[in-house]
C-alpha cells in the first residue's frame, strides 16, 4: 500500500506552482497524493488528511502565516488523535522560524531550491505505510 500524502496551502497565499511541482514529484515517486487546492483552512486540510487516511501532510505557504498555520494544523490532528500523521512543509520560511516550527511539531520543512529528490526520499524515509 503506497504511502498517502495530502499537499495543502493553507491560509491566503495564492501562490501554489510549488505544491503542485511537490505533489507530481511524490506521485511520480510511488506515493498517493490528494492536492486540495488554494485557500484551504487547517480545519479543512485536517478534514481532508482524515478523510483519505493520510499519513502525511505536506504544507505550503508563502504569505508569512506559517507560525500560525502549521502549528495549528499539528494541533488539530493532535485533537483527532491523528497525532501519527506526520507534518512537513515548505515555502519562504526563514530559519529561525524552522527551529520553531520543529519545536512545535512541523517534522522537517523545506525552503526554496530544495531538490525534488531530497522530498521524496524523506518522505519515503519518515513516513509509515499503512497495511
Amino acid at each position: 500500500m503506497a504511502i498517502r500524502v495530502v499537499v495543502a496551502k493553507p491560509g491566503l497565499d495564492g501562490h501554489d506552482r510549488g505544491a503542485k511541482v511537490v505533489a507530481r514529484a511524490l506521485r511520480d515517486a510511488g506515493m498517493e497524493v490528494i492536492y486540495t487546492g488554494l485557500h484551504q483552512t487547517p480545519e479543512q486540510i485536517v478534514a481532508a488528511a482524515l478523510q483519505e487516511d493520510a499519513q502525511a501532510v505536506g504544507l505550503s505557504v508563502h504569505s508569512g502565516a506559517h507560525l500560525t498555520l502549521f502549528p495549528k494544523v499539528v494541533d488539530l490532528l493532535a485533537a483527532e488523535g491523528a497525532d501519527d500523521v506526520v507534518v512537513f512543509g515548505g515555502g519562504i520560511i526563514p530559519d529561525q522560524d524552522v527551529v520553531e516550527l520543529k519545536r512545535r511539531g512541523v517534522a522537517e520543512i523545506f525552503t526554496p531550491g530544495t531538490p525534488m529528490k531530497v522530498i521524496t526520499d524523506w518522505v519515503a524515509a519518515n513516513v509509515q505505510e499503512r497495511v
